[in-house]
């Protein structure tokens, strides 16, 4: 492939793009978490060690991205569901980019 200008540009763009929607320090935790079902937003803190006032912000970030969906249980308390849309599978292949990298650098940090 060549790169030009001009694909080099957009590339960026994409980039920048992919980060506003999935940047940040929570919000990929977060996918990987739901990955394994739904969670209640208190099991989402507690699995994820954030606290609610980020969580909460975090969530509907990802919500008005189309990344998750959220479902008030008519329960009492009322209790809040989370869980990934199938929009977000779509991200399937960048997890598990991430997640393979990730084991290789561990490995690599680990074994020096």
């Amino acid at each position: 492939m060549v790169h030009t200008d001009e694909s080099c540009r957009k590339a960026r763009l994409a980039v920048r793009d992919t980060l506003d929607v999935v940047g940040g320090k929570w919000k990929l935790v977060l996918l990987t978490i739901l990955r394994r079902g739904k969670r209640r937003f208190r099991e989402l803190s507690r699995e994820a060690d954030i606290s609610p006032r980020i969580l909460s912000k975090e969530l509907q970030e990802m919500e008005m991205n189309g990344l998750v969906s959220r479902t008030v249980l008519d329960t009492k308390p009322i209790t809040v569901e989370y869980a990934l849309t199938p929009y977000s599978e779509t991200l399937d292949e960048v997890l598990n980019a991430m997640e393979k990298w990730g084991q290789h650098h561990r490995e690599k940090i680990m074994s020096t």
